[in-house]
């Protein structure tokens, strides 16, 4: 009984031992944890830190028994440390040297059960006092262009802002036609800040278009005309000549779209048509068309509808066959032709019945084909056709249903 006694007091013994071994083991090893800023006073992310405890040894003979990244914001977290006299390293890479190199050293004591803190400042005195001249020379003058290429990003980063908040603002203001004289104003002090962006001055254009149809429309309100208000005149002018800008800066620059150009030539006809400019709205249509054929239906069919609103209807039913020849489905262009054309029907007197312009009730009819009989425009053409005592039997075709995938 004595014997089994003792067996378990050693048992018990061994036990409470190992448990104290493993114990003290997890209190030997510590964290180390640090942020790492460059000698421009911004985080190093694209690095990592070494632990070595060969103090003695050359550099190039260093075997490194911890290495932790540096993660985005600039920190580090060391774990699994053992007491010890270490060199902690930072290393860096460069984008032109996959190699890395060592940056900044630091000498550290780790003692048992102590987490520590170890920053690296390459801003700091400590860093600084010990680089020979050249160093400290070339540092300056790094400082100097990242200050410059910091400025530049908070520039944009701002600008970008801006862009993003004036484009929310007048889609919002459009339905409504809304005062956006603040988006006005931040748009030109966004062209003031980085006159060269193409992007900025078509928003620009956007912006003071958007302020001038919010004119027009308080001018509406009291039966005003447009053309005798100076100030939205001169607004609608103004904002020509930001799109012109945004296009011309879009053309020469390295990599042009043409379909901003397209989007800012159409805004330049839409206008040059409320303010009665008929012909250059046309030209602008053009080119908007030219510049991204993709589009040039409905480019071409906006100058359909600019110039039949101008009352010109030989250029708008033109400008509805240059439609219709690159989207044959799109119905407001052949009412706008029929509607343009029908006013050159002629009674023949041997008939007493009116003869349509050729290409006239083929537009008709290929409107009614493809507008729903709920447009108040189907029962008007048909009254019109009911007038002139032509009778038609094209009724609506409604598309196909799309499959679901």
């Amino acid at each position: 009984m004595k014997t089994l006694k003792l067996k378990l007091l050693a048992a018990i013994a061994a036990f409470t031992l190992a448990g104290s071994i493993s114990a003290m083991a997890q209190l030997d090893t510590v964290t180390v944890k640090g942020h790492v800023t460059d000698p421009v006073g911004q985080p190093v992310t694209n690095g990592e830190i070494r632990f070595t405890t060969d103090k003695n040894l050359p550099t190039n003979e260093e075997r490194f028994i911890n290495v932790t990244p540096i993660d985005a914001s600039g920190n580090y977290v060391a774990k699994g440390l053992k007491p010890g006299e270490y060199w902690v390293y930072v290393f860096q890479k460069n984008p032109q040297d996959p190699a890395a190199v060592s940056t900044d050293r630091q000498d550290l004591t780790v003692r048992s059960g102590v987490d520590m803190t170890l920053d690296f400042d390459m801003t700091s005195e400590r860093y600084l006092k010990d680089l020979s001249p050249d160093r400290k020379k070339e540092i300056e003058d790094y400082k100097k262009k990242a200050a410059a290429s910091i400025a530049a990003n908070s520039v944009i980063n701002n600008l970008n802002k801006t862009l993003a908040n004036v484009r929310t603002d007048l889609v919002a203001a459009g339905p409504t036609k809304a005062d956006v004289t603040k988006d006005v104003a931040d748009m030109k002090a966004a062209t003031d800040a980085k006159p060269e962006e193409s992007v900025l001055w078509i928003v620009y254009g956007q912006a003071l278009e958007a302020q001038s149809d919010h004119l027009a429309a308080e001018d509406d309100k009291v039966k005003k005309p447009l053309v005798s208000d100076d100030v939205a005149v001169k607004s609608y002018s103004d904002a020509v000549a930001a799109y012109q800008k945004g296009i011309d800066l879009n053309a020469a620059s390295k990599k042009p779209t043409p379909a901003d150009q397209a989007v800012a030539y159409n805004s330049i006809g839409n206008i040059d048509g409320k303010l009665g400019k008929v012909s250059e709205a046309s030209a602008a249509y053009d080119k908007a068309a030219a510049a991204d054929p993709a589009k040039a239906g409905m480019y071409f069919g906006n100058e359909a509808i600019t110039m039949y609103k101008a009352n010109q209807p030989d250029g708008a039913a033109a400008a509805a066959d240059k439609a219709i020849a690159v989207d044959p489905n799109n119905a407001i262009v052949y009412w706008i032709k029929g509607q343009s054309l029908v006013g050159g029907a002629k009674l023949d007197p041997a008939t007493n019945h009116y003869v349509l312009p050729p290409g006239c009730l083929e537009a008709y009819e290929k409107f009614l084909e493809l507008e729903p009989p709920t447009d108040p425009k189907v029962k008007d053409v048909r009254d019109i056709l009911a007038s002139l005592n032509v009778t038609v039997q094209t009724t609506y075709k409604a598309p196909p249903a799309t499959k679901k995938k």
